[in-house]
């Protein structure tokens, strides 16, 4: 183990001790602020009718992809500062802010009137709504994962910091449930006029409940690092090594694409597979329930036999086998095979990308963890998860291919296992 790493692990943790229980506040907020993000993406065929009608050319799915993408690019700058303001006046103030601006926005998101109603200002007023979504959950993931773990016991680091991916997993389920019965309970025509709004509208419900619980929350960094009185002058300069930021971007990358064509096949499952929104839903809920279960069991493997193991073994598994995995989708009939080859694809994503998070994590000093991840994090998915929904679709349209997304993420693989391979082992020893 190298000198920052173990420097790292020996760091004290919170003033006050904070229980496993306790932490599940962090990953509660977290799983309601995506899934107020990740809604948009599954509901994109329905907003594109409302947003992007026909009259306005034959690509409202496209149309909405690609604004799903334009939250993205403020994700770098919310990762910058409110990452940033998580370093200097704490984890939990940087989380209340990234919570507060995303109810907002996801309010705004479900408000806004359609095309027909005031034509061309509709369009308009959702891309800001989604640019401030993006800002808001670029500084989301630093300082929650700084917190995470700084909660932590030093030889439960994996498990705690699973959490993050577990809650951000969730969010897809419950999104799938509350979509499922809205399918049931709406007609075709009820679900693209107003039934999508309504999903919005329950995560807006239950932002000042997620803003309660991260206020009862003890701050993770030592007094003195909060106080007015210290010079940030003073402070000694702690570099962070390049040969770090490259692999942690391109594990990040990795992840990313993979996890987003994830998100993507409620939408794929209605546009490839040709699946009702009903089926497609429950697809969603099955996939994602398959992915926490997977994300809390490498985080306590993580724990016990390392972060590298850990991450490779599904790398290897996934790259060789996704490709075929799609093919049986796309070439069987029925639907529980079909859902069934999902799960699988999403299981073994889920077990590499909490170890690979948990390693860039617990490697960088904690004078600059917020800030450094934030900013690696939202950097990476503003480029990769950013244009993933919106490459895949091109390529598929432009292929004839339904196997495209299966190639895009074996490539991403690729890159992705190298720079698992070139990590060092940041697990504490036991």
């Amino acid at each position: 183990m190298n000198a920052s790493v173990a420097e790292m692990i020996d760091e004290p943790g919170p003033a006050t001790p904070v229980g496993l229980g306790k932490v599940v506040a962090v990953g509660l907020g977290n799983a309601l602020e995506f899934y107020d993000f990740l809604t948009f993406s599954f509901f994109s065929t329905q907003i594109g009718h409302c947003f992007f009608p026909d009259a306005t050319g034959k690509h409202g799915l496209l149309y909405a992809l690609a604004t799903f993408g334009v939250g993205f690019a403020m994700r770098p700058l919310g990762g910058i500062l409110i990452g940033r303001y998580g370093d200097r006046a704490g984890r939990k103030p940087a989380m209340l802010l990234s919570f507060t601006l995303m109810g907002v926005a996801i309010l705004g998101v479900a408000l806004t009137p359609s095309y027909r109603q005031i034509g061309i200002a509709a369009p308009v007023l959702l891309v800001l709504f989604r640019l401030v979504q993006g800002f808001a959950l670029g500084g989301e993931v630093g300082p929650s994962t700084a917190y995470l773990i700084e909660a932590a016991p030093k030889h439960r680091r994996g498990l705690y910091v699973s959490i993050q991916y577990a809650t951000q997993d969730c969010a897809p389920v419950v999104a799938g449930v509350v979509g499922f019965l809205l399918s049931i309970l709406l007609t075709a025509q009820q679900l693209d006029t107003w039934g999508w709004r309504l999903a919005f509208l329950f995560g807006a419900v239950i932002v000042p409940f997620g803003l309660w619980m991260r206020n009862t929350l003890p701050e993770s960094l030592p007094p003195a690092l909060l106080s007015p009185d210290h010079n940030p002058a003073a402070k000694p300069v702690v570099k962070v090594p390049v040969r770090l930021i490259v692999l942690g971007v391109l594990m990040l990358g990795s992840g990313t694409i993979s996890g987003y064509i994830l998100t993507y096949l409620t939408t794929y499952a209605q546009d490839s597979l040709k699946m009702s929104a009903r089926l497609a839903f429950a697809a969603t809920i099955v996939f994602g329930f398959a992915e926490v279960c997977a994300d809390l069991a490498s985080g306590q493997l993580s724990d016990r036999f390392g972060r590298r193991p850990v991450m490779l073994v599904p790398l290897v598994v996934l790259a060789l086998f996704v490709v075929p995995l799609f093919m049986l989708m796309n070439g069987t009939s029925s639907v529980g095979i079909a859902i069934g080859a999902m799960a699988l694809v999403s299981i073994l994503v889920a077990m590499n990308t909490t170890p690979m998070l948990v390693s860039i994590t617990e490697s960088l000093p904690r004078r600059v963890r917020s800030g450094v991840l934030a900013t690696m994090y939202a950097c990476t998915i503003s480029v990769c998860g950013g244009t993933t929904q919106v490459i895949v679709k091109w390529l598929t349209d432009y292929t004839g291919s339904p196997l495209a997304p299966a190639w895009y993420m074996t490539a991403a693989l690729l890159f992705g296992g190298t720079a698992a391979y070139l990590t060092r082992e940041t697990a504490p020893a036991t």
